[in-house]
């Protein structure tokens, strides 16, 4: 439903087997497609870490079958995507929860990583793969201390290829405290097949803690979020980004960080409410380096996000061609 607020006026203040047949092979329950494994065999204790990772690494479409009641799957290792696969969908159905015990990221896909497997010459901008996250929980996961592409993506890590978020959860994720553009307790990515944006459908992200956008981080990638909620997330680093001198930088973007170029955001029908920024942006912190960027926000809500720094609007700090914002309540 619509906010009903013109913004104009508010603003003015496991792998268990082999490859099941076509004809016994678990169907999802969402799009009747057969899927290419299955982790578990119906209990819990057959939904297994291990079971994960070597799913995620095999790729195609992932479903679970770990007994008719919520589960959560402690991960152990972080599920890496091998980058010579088309696609890779995990469809929690719902009931998954992968855990990452504040140990550990629980998912990377990298396809500028030659560990993944190199596939071309133009790792930054191919179009596969493919990752969907589905009908999934992603918790607890910490990416602190990790260094690649500059670290972040406390649960999720992405670079390259395309990424599609439905229907999905992330609470509690942390990553590095302090740094003038790490970012993404949640998610962060790096680069997307052609700059097309990463899709967020449904989904819901609370309780992120990192330097910067404790819910979501890019760098030179644009997003188009729609029916989704983020509730209490905290940049907590310290000095902006240029960092200041004797800082050592963070803190913009309680929810959403982005940084870039030709860099566009839009938001509808969504949720922003009590996210905090230790500098800008208490929900959003936006740059467009070459001012080309856009930010339209439609539909929503965007109430109590604090910026102990700086704002050009209440919680949202923008530096970019235009913003647009209609039928919102920005508060």
């Amino acid at each position: 439903m619509r906010a009903g607020v013109v913004a104009a006026a508010v603003l003015a203040a496991v792998v268990t087997s082999a490859p099941a047949s076509a004809e016994t092979a678990p169907r999802s329950a969402t799009d009747g497609r057969v899927a290419d494994t299955v982790v578990g065999t119906g209990t819990p204790a057959s939904c297994t870490s291990r079971a994960v990772v070597r799913a995620v690494a095999r790729g195609g479409l992932i479903r679970f079958d770990c007994g008719p009641s919520p589960v959560t799957i402690a991960m152990k290792r972080t599920a890496k995507v091998v980058n010579t696969s088309a696609r890779v969908v995990l469809d929690g159905g719902g009931l998954v929860t992968l855990s990452g015990e504040d140990r550990r990221r629980i998912l990377y896909m990298n396809t500028c990583d030659r560990a993944q497997v190199w596939t071309t010459s133009h790792c930054n901008d191919q179009a596969e793969p493919l990752l969907v996250l589905k009908g999934m929980r992603f918790v607890r996961g910490n990416s602190t201390g990790e260094t690649t592409d500059g670290g972040g993506g406390g649960a999720v890590f992405v670079r390259g290829g395309r990424l599609r978020i439905l229907d999905s959860t992330f609470a509690d994720n942390r990553c590095d405290r302090t740094g003038p553009d790490v970012g993404g307790a949640a998610v962060r990515v790096l680069d997307q097949y052609r700059d097309r944006p990463v899709v967020v459908r449904r989904s819901n992200f609370t309780g992120g803690r990192c330097s910067n956008g404790s819910a979501l981080s890019s760098i030179g990638v644009s997003w188009r979020i729609s029916g989704s909620t983020f509730t209490g997330n905290r940049a907590v680093g310290r000095g902006a980004n240029p960092a200041r001198p004797g800082t050592p930088g963070g803190g913009s973007g309680g929810a959403i960080y982005m940084d870039g170029d030709d860099i566009h955001l839009t938001l509808e029908d969504s949720v922003m409410s009590n996210n905090t920024a230790r500098e800008g942006g208490g929900a959003i912190f936006f740059v467009s380096n070459d001012r080309s960027g856009t930010l339209t926000i439609d539909g929503s809500r965007l109430i109590g996000n604090t910026s102990e720094g700086f704002e050009t609007i209440p919680g949202v700090f923008f530096l970019g061609a235009s913003r647009t914002i209609t039928d919102s309540v920005v508060r």
